[in-house]
């Protein structure tokens, strides 16, 4: 077994709420002893990188009330029961932004905050893009902008573009452009 493993001996919840569901474990650490995690519980998400032809990139602005300030992202949204993160990429991409596309491509996943929630994000880049109708729910409100990746790092050096998803995107799109020369 591994040497570093935590022993969950007792799982309370808390909170289920419609995002996510908040636990505390009580865990027999490494040493013996016993110490407690507040964990949250989310069914995962994904964030789409859309390029256009024109090799600008598709975002969002959006108040974020946890932050108490509008920030621009990427696309992104929470998956739903069962579906695949592929499948939820394209509806995401179309409910926000009103682009659609068969062109779809896999990066990566990972873990935004692992210390205490499991939440995987499942990314894509998006070409090949059509313009569409936006649908998006009833109570989401945003702006969609185009950025050419020059702008999208100023944004991200002045902290119009602040959560981690997006820097990612941002740092990836730069280091495949750097690497196709």
């Amino acid at each position: 077994m591994n040497h570093l493993y935590e022993k969950t001996i007792k799982s309370n919840s808390i909170y289920s709420g419609k995002i996510i569901d908040l636990q505390v474990d009580e865990v027999e650490l490494p040493n013996g002893k016993t110490s407690k995690r507040e964990i949250i519980k989310h069914p995962g998400a994904v964030a789409i990188l859309p390029i256009t032809t024109e090799g600008k990139l598709i975002l969002v602005r959006q108040f974020r009330k946890a932050l108490e300030k509008t920030i621009i992202e990427i696309p992104a949204g929470k998956l739903d029961a069962g579906e695949e993160p592929a499948d939820c990429a394209k509806r995401e991409l179309a409910e926000e932004t009103g682009y659609v596309t068969d062109n779809l491509d896999f990066l990566l996943s990972f873990y935004t905050s692992p210390g205490f929630a499991d939440e995987l994000i499942y990314m894509y880049a998006a070409t090949g893009l059509t313009a569409g109708e936006v649908s998006r729910d009833e109570d989401e409100f945003l702006d969609v902008i185009e950025a050419t990746l020059e702008e999208a790092e100023e944004m991200v050096r002045d902290e119009r573009i602040h959560d981690a998803k997006t820097a990612y995107a941002i740092q990836y799109m730069r280091l495949m452009k750097y690497l196709d020369k």
